[in-house]
């Protein structure tokens, strides 16, 4: 299962040079969680959201969707789009969802509430694979560009975990379970306006 997902991605992972040159246009980048301290993001996440914002500025889309956790005392999305602001992206470019609690769901939310046909996802190279046979399944045009941007701890034990997430994500990928929350949709060709968690600057 894993060597077949490794195998299927591969084509589908670009630099941001050979994203540049393709001048392939998306209807996001879609950047996914990786964790934050406090009000700053872990080195995963800064280093997905500086691959993000590199995208962003190279014109391969007008949208970032920032996918995480939002529960109590833990913000990440306000903390991702903070960041991104703070980079020189301006503030409407950006849209959050709250509700990403998992690969699996922020894959599914950006189709389902987000209305994403096409996707620019970025996280490291281990996570891409799997996050890219997701999106296939949701029916979203995908392609991932890796934020290896430096190395980083506990890296093996992130690659154990995540050929466990693979099997787990096969399976859901067919059998489609509900996304852990659902609501109103929020167009990513609109504006970020999600009735019960409007964003703050």
């Amino acid at each position: 299962m894993n060597v077949f997902i490794l195998a299927w991605a591969e084509p589908k992972l670009q630099t941001a040079v050979e994203l540049r040159n393709s001048h392939a246009r998306f209807d996001c980048i879609l950047v996914l969680g990786a964790g934050i301290w406090g009000d700053q993001p872990t080195p995963l996440l800064q280093d997905r959201l500086d691959q993000a914002i590199t995208l962003y500025k190279a014109e391969l889309s007008s949208r970032l969707l920032m996918s995480g956790d939002h529960s109590d005392n833990h913000n990440e999305v306000q903390v991702m789009k903070n960041y991104a602001i703070s980079q020189g992206v301006p503030a409407e470019a950006i849209f959050m969802d709250h509700s990403g609690f998992s690969t699996y769901e922020s894959i599914m939310r950006a189709k389902e509430i987000f209305r994403v046909e096409s996707a620019l996802i970025v996280s490291q190279g281990y996570h891409l694979p799997r996050a890219l046979f997701l999106a296939q399944a949701a029916g979203i045009t995908a392609l991932g560009s890796p934020s290896d941007l430096r190395s980083y701890r506990d890296m093996v034990t992130y690659q154990l975990r995540e050929a466990g997430a693979r099997v787990k994500d096969f399976a859901f990928a067919y059998l489609k379970p509900p996304a852990y929350e659902t609501g109103p949709t929020v167009p990513i060709s609109g504006t970020d306006s999600p009735p019960a968690l409007p964003a703050q600057d």
